[in-house]
């Protein structure tokens, strides 16, 4: 079964956009993430839905936050994203009527539901903000010396 990235690549974006001044383009995006603009206005969806991101039409137009990092949690964000499925674990249809086949079901079904009440207890914890923390120093090291190298350029 494919696993479903888009949590980790939309909060990626959402910390991208928060650092530039202007709004992205679906291309930019989609170049960033390496896919198809038409894959990043879906995934957008969701979370302009939510409050989170706006978009302008036109010339100088694109994605732009419309709510602070700081106020959205990773569970908002994941719920935006229709809360997709966490594992490839699932039920066993083969014989319904068998009581050992229900109760091995029965247990995979509470492991499961454990596992994404403490999933989803983990995200409301922390806002999208809370992700560039432990990463201040080397962002604002990298930037420096972005700066430091387009001057140099000129």
């Amino acid at each position: 079964m494919p696993t479903d990235s888009r949590l980790p690549r939309v909060l990626h974006v959402l910390l991208h956009l928060d650092q530039i001044d202007e709004p992205a383009t679906s291309d930019q995006i989609g170049e960033m993430l390496a896919t198809n603009p038409s894959l990043i206005r879906r995934m957008m969806a969701g979370l302009r839905q939510a409050g989170f991101v706006s978009s302008t039409k036109g010339h100088g137009g694109g994605w732009f936050l419309a709510k602070p990092l700081n106020e959205i949690s990773l569970f908002e964000v994941y719920e935006a994203l229709g809360a997709p499925q966490l594992f490839a674990v699932g039920l066993s249809a083969d014989a319904p009527a068998c009581l050992l086949e229900q109760a091995a079901n029965a247990a995979t079904r509470s492991a499961l539901a454990a596992a994404k009440t403490a999933f989803k207890a983990e995200l409301a914890q922390t806002m999208v903000a809370d992700l560039v923390a432990p990463h201040s120093g080397k962002i604002k090291q990298y930037q420096s010396n972005r700066k430091k190298n387009s001057t140099e350029k000129r």
